[in-house]
């Protein structure tokens, strides 16, 4: 390792947290906060700390005691800083006042998680888990669930809500998901008055506006923020050696600036300053980056691949360490555990590799018994002869050296396992795509980024402030260390000074996602009404959020429209009404970049038509432009259809090249013709000067008798001068009484101003109509299109009820619910197996992540069997549903993709892992994924379908599908 430069980090030794300071609080203060203290700590709060065996957070009382006043409360703070204890006191007082409590969270991961704290706490016999593919006492007083099930609860007006006192919503900024979002908001809003909702956030910067909104729908809120990090958190850089500059950790600061409270604009670390401004004139260095050692003194492979940052070495003078490397320095810094955020599921195992072959190993020989132990105890029930599809043996090699990946396309049990054993101190570093970061509870002492830039599924962005300060959030143990530590990795393009601009605006605002489904149409018209519908949906954050903005824009509309009469008031002119003098300018102006236009379209076309007239042989002359002279044509070129051929020339000082329209502007004539010889070469030099000698000597005697007129020159065109509505416009302009004013450019001045405001004026009303009730309007053509399809209609009073096809929808909750329910109603996959329905089934819900779709996927049973033909009819649904959602004006429904048909068939129909995944570009971990959705749409069919034997058939194709590594619970 190189030696340490003067701004390194010290390895940092674990201890207890502490907040003392070097002057306390005065005796008269410490009164005040003991009285304050004593004001919010109420009989139930005092109960609450009491089963607790540390102290709450100031921010953590308060939340508790407006939740023991009866009301909602919103908690934003930062990760770890403990905003679950507010929505676990919520629970306290559902159980000791005889009230349910249900806990939601974003994703099954973290229901599962939080699922075993809360058995732990109050036994298996009160706690429940709902997650879509796994049922576990959901009648408990006390139920973890998904957000999605809630909101399939309350469209369905499940008995489980009987008696339900409290709401937990953890990860609630999760209502800015562009995918899932909505599915927040539609809970907030459908929750009974009675229930008080206890909502956990993010850092978030618009905390108040969000406050406010759950004000105006759930009634008393109390919004608490706390931005303070219970375990500071300091920056750095890692680096290789650049020339003389020693490599190492870098604090990101300047040794003046407070890590935890840079403020605006704080210096930089000249050290790492001076050791980048080495490495933009760097060339060159080995893939194991200069100025480290090997790992453990060991060799190894140290080359980056082909998931490294954007850009290149050669590009900017920089490359990166290597990622054992900069693990190594981790270890010998004592910054270990650490989670190591590569935005690629390849390099996350492609670093898992490097670590392994480069000999590193984080554990020790007792610690390695552990892991063997409790990794063949979690995995003990899966099929040997699936193990090595599955890579367990390589994974279980790494995991025994204290290292891992974590990404989605990981076996849910493998994932699993890797927390548990990160949790428990045993895995030092997870490499990790930024899936990690959405709520599991997996804290380290370090957080690294390999680099600043993600690919968000159709490009490489820079991360968001938000993004940043979500992955950061991470490191520091309450408890265990005095600070966290995020660690940026040297890479091309990295400049510290936008890093310390991202790590220090660690706040970001919250936008709503919400948009209208055509099952949410459906329920919220058979629950209430169409007109009660609209109203409801008004309510949403996301028309809030588009309201508060018309406030604004309105203040620009009647700032931008006292600005026109000013202007309007400032070209007024005593001669005579000035606008329609500018109206006439304006014409004149328009009239003449008319002719301008026709007459460079004129003498384009008759270049274009001198140069499809040219033939081999032709002796040229080019009166100007860049070819200006002479020159004979070799190939008179194809027709270039708009841009005319492009001839190939031979020029007077023998160079050959192609004459485009740019190359005569004012045309070409022939002045006379050479003859080619058949042997010509236009590559000999030879050749070239024979035949340049003969243009001469045929220029002699032609040039003076040559005649012809230049293309493009002609005499009988009629100028600007000889256009009639010119003249005429011309002559009123002349006439009007305003041309002869004093001050009339100093008019024309502000009436040009006046034009322009007044173009943004009415943009500014334009967006104001757009966003006035803009969520109802979506709605309403949600409504338009299914009563076309007949899902919706009218009874006899004329109001909009519910169909028996309509009936169908209510119970249909996947993204694509109008094209299962069309599937339904039409009956295109009444005739299909069990198998084959899963296979259907999967075109609607697989995605491929990357645009790789095959044109002809293989279909089982070949293109006339009925699997080939449901599909096919499939198609020409989704195709119909595209028109008419066009028509509409409404996002489409996403294509189908056949990507998956095969394989799911295949696992279906009992085949082996192996078989099934064979020839596919498919992870296991994908696959099982995959296969737990597509059981979730099945148990959809199972209630939606009109038809007995295709809800018989959808339960036995969730059997065949649920079976081996699918039916692993988490549980």
């Amino acid at each position: 390792m190189a030696p340490p430069s003067r701004r390194r980090r010290s390895a940092p030794t674990p201890q207890t947290s502490t907040r003392s300071t070097s002057s306390g609080p005065s005796p008269a203060e410490r009164y005040q906060q003991y009285r304050q203290r004593a004001e919010l700590e109420s009989r139930e709060v005092t109960a609450f700390r009491q089963t607790l065996d540390f102290e709450l957070d100031d921010f953590q009382l308060e939340a508790c005691a407006a939740l023991e006043r009866g009301h909602g409360v919103l908690v934003a703070a930062p990760t770890g800083a403990g905003k679950t204890i507010v929505g676990e006191f919520a629970i306290h007082l559902a159980v000791t006042g005889g009230r349910k409590a249900f806990y939601t969270t974003p994703i099954k991961a973290l229901s599962n998680q939080k699922y075993a704290d809360l058995v732990a706490r109050y036994g298996a016999d009160k706690v429940g888990l709902l997650t879509g593919d796994t049922t576990i006492n959901g009648e408990a007083p006390v139920v973890i669930m998904t957000t999605e099930v809630l909101r399939n609860m309350l469209y369905a007006g499940s008995p489980t809500l009987d008696n339900l006192g409290y709401v937990v919503m953890d990860e609630v900024h999760y209502l800015a998901d562009r995918f899932r979002g909505s599915v927040w908001e539609e809970v907030i809003i459908h929750l009974a008055a009675d229930v008080q909702l206890v909502s956990l956030s993010a850092t978030v910067s618009n905390a108040e506006e969000f406050g406010d909104w759950l004000e105006m729908v759930r009634g008393d809120t109390t919004v608490v923020v706390s931005e303070h990090r219970p375990v500071p958190l300091s920056q750095h850089v890692v680096a290789a050696r650049r020339g003389a500059a020693p490599g190492g950790l870098f604090d990101l600061y300047a040794h003046t600036v407070d890590p935890t409270a840079p403020g605006p604009n704080p210096p930089i670390n000249p050290d790492l300053l001076a050791l980048m401004r080495q490495g933009d004139s760097f060339r060159g260095g080995g893939g194991r980056g200069r100025g480290y050692r090997s790992a453990r003194g060991q060799g190894g492979p140290g080359a980056r691949g082909k998931d490294s940052a954007r850009g290149s070495a050669g590009t900017t003078g920089r490359r990166g360490p290597a990622r054992f490397t900069v693990v190594d320095e981790l270890d010998r810094a004592r910054l270990l555990p650490a989670i190591y955020f590569i935005f690629s599921r390849a390099g996350c195992e492609g670093a898992v590799a490097q670590c392994v072959g480069s000999g590193l190993r984080l554990t020790t020989p007792e610690q390695e018994l552990t892991i063997r132990g409790i990794v063949e105890a979690r995995c003990a029930n899966i099929p040997s002869e699936d193990l090595a599809v599955l890579g367990y043996w390589g994974w279980l090699d790494a995991l025994t050296r204290g290292i891992a990946a974590h990404h989605a396309g990981m076996l849910p049990l493998f994932k699993e396992t890797v927390e548990e054993l990160f949790s428990a101190g045993l895995v030092k570093i997870v490499f990790a795509t930024e899936t990690l970061a959405l709520g599991i509870n997996m804290p380290a002492r370090s957080v690294v980024l390999e680099k600043l830039v993600k690919w968000d599924g159709s490009s490489h962005v820079d991360l968001t402030p938000g993004e940043y300060t979500q992955l950061t959030g991470r490191a520091g143990r309450r408890g265990i260390d005095v600070e966290g530590h995020a660690i940026v990795v040297d890479h091309p393009g990295l400049d510290p000074v936008v890093l310390a601009g991202l790590a220090s605006k660690r706040l970001y605002p919250l936008k709503s996602s919400f948009a209208p489904t055509y099952n949410m149409a459906v329920n919220l018209v058979s629950q209430v009404g169409r007109e009660r519908a609209r109203e409801i949906l008004e309510t949403s954050f996301a028309q809030f959020q588009a309201d508060r903005g018309v406030v604004g824009l309105a203040k620009q509309a009647a700032a931008s429209s006292e600005a026109l009469d000013g202007y309007a008031e400032a070209m007024l002119c005593e001669q005579g009404d000035f606008r329609e003098y500018m109206r006439l300018r304006k014409a004149l102006s328009a009239r003449e970049t008319e002719l301008s236009k026709r007459a460079t379209n004129e003498r384009r076309s008759e270049v274009v038509r001198a140069l499809e007239a040219l033939q081999r042989g032709d002796l040229v002359e080019i009166p100007s432009g860049r070819r200006a002279g002479y020159a004979l044509v070799l190939d008179p070129g194809a027709d270039g259809g708009f841009d005319g051929p492009r001839p190939t020339i031979l020029s007077t000082d023998r160079q050959v090249k192609k004459l485009t329209v740019a190359d005569v502007p004012q045309g070409l004539r022939v002045v006379g013709e050479v003859r080619i010889p058949k042997t010509f070469n236009p590559r000999n030099p030879g050749s070239r000067r024979d035949l340049v000698s003969s243009m001469n000597t045929r220029l002699g005697a032609f040039a003076d008798t040559a005649d012809g007129q230049v293309p493009g020159r002609r005499s009988t065109r009629r100028g600007a001068g000889d256009d009639a509505e010119l003249a005429r416009l011309q002559a009123a302009l002349r006439a009007h009484p305003c041309h002869s004013c004093p001050d009339r450019e100093t008019h024309a001045r502000w009436a040009l101003r006046w034009e322009s405001l007044d173009k943004e004026h009415k943009a500014l009303l334009r967006r104001i109509e757009g966003r006035t009730g803009s969520i109802a309007k979506v709605f309403d053509r949600i409504c338009d299109v299914l009563r076309t399809l007949e899902y919706l209609e009218r009874d006899e009073h004329g109001a909009l009820v519910v169909t028996r096809a309509g009936e169908s929808l209510k119970r249909l909750y996947a993204e694509s619910d109008l094209l299962l329910a069309e599937c339904l109603r039409r009956g295109v996959w009444d005739d299909l197996d069990p198998a084959g329905l899963a296979a259907a089934v999967s075109t609607v819900v697989y995605s491929a992540r990357r645009d790789d779709r095959e044109d002809e996927p293989h279909v089982p049973g070949g293109p006339d069997g009925r699997l080939a033909l449901a599909l096919d009819s499939t198609v020409r649904i989704w195709s119909a549903l595209d028109d008419l959602e066009d028509a509409h004006r409404l996002e489409a429904t996403g294509p189908l993709d056949m990507g998956l048909v095969e394989a799911v068939h295949r696992w279906a129909s009992g085949r082996s892992l192996d078989v099934v995944l064979k020839g596919t570009d498919l992870a296991a971990g994908d696959f099982v994924r995959w296969c737990k959705q597509i059981i979730d749409v099945l148990g959809q069919l199972t209630k939606a379908s009109p038809q007995d034997h295709v809800r018989v058939t959808a339960n036995k194709a969730i059997d065949a599908i649920r079976r081996g590594v699918v039916a692993y619970s988490s549980v």
